[in-house]
């Protein structure tokens, strides 16, 4: 299990403000209805979630980064486990044209308005019980997406990934803070997270779920 980073460029280029976050709105509300994962969370106003989660190409480089670093093989069968509209999945068809790809996501909405290029190889499910044989895939990848877990269903997560995946090409990218100011700014920008950890605390459920892949943090610095 190795610290591995891919993203912390995606994660840095969108601009925040923490405070407006919870006093423009009643922040609780609007957590309700973006944790049902539908238009308002993928396609609404800013607040609500992404404030419009269209195809602008930005994924490009961390698969490209990915399938360096992993060693991917023109007919790799890659899956990703929180696919959202398969932004990702469509750039790993760019690089590797006779790859396949596999996207699972708990939302309805985001898989029917996937793009359209991966949409066929998307459905919905749980990260907690995934549909796929023992070490079916050359390499797993979770990013942003088990951080929304409650306990349980984050243990079994772990758990399906490393079952499905081979050896250590998995890559798992989770929210995390590593002081007060880095928790509170977590606190007051997500909207969907169930699990608030350190990551020590994250490397320790890691460990105890038996997860080998690699891993690496989001903070809100």
């Amino acid at each position: 299990m190795s610290y591995v980073e891919f993203i912390s460029n995606v994660h840095n280029s969108t601009k925040r403000d923490y405070i407006k976050r919870v006093t423009d709105h009643d922040k609780a509300a609007v957590a309700e209805v973006a944790c049902q994962f539908g238009k308002d969370y993928w396609d609404g106003e800013r607040h609500m979630g992404y404030g419009g989660y269209r195809y602008d190409g930005r994924w490009g480089p961390v698969a490209e980064a990915m399938v360096q670093h992993y060693k991917l093989k023109e007919d790799a069968k890659i899956l990703d486990v929180g696919v959202g509209k398969g932004f990702l999945l469509y750039e790993f068809t760019q690089i590797l044209p006779k790859a396949t790809v596999c996207g699972i996501d708990i939302s309805t909405y985001a898989i029917e308005n996937a793009k359209e290029e991966v949409r066929p190889f998307l459905q919905v499910g749980n990260a907690n019980k995934l549909p796929f044989a023992d070490q079916e895939f050359d390499f797993v990848v979770s990013i942003n997406t088990l951080h929304n877990l409650y306990l349980p269903d984050l243990w079994k997560a772990f758990q399906e990934i490393e079952r499905v995946g081979k050896n250590q090409a998995k890559q798992v990218i989770v929210e995390a803070y590593r002081n007060e100011r880095e928790k509170v700014n977590l606190m007051y920008w997500q909207l969907t997270c169930r699990a608030f950890h350190t990551p020590e605390e994250w490397e320790w459920l890691m460990q105890q779920t038996g997860y080998k892949g690699d891993h690496s943090f989001i903070y809100f610095e």
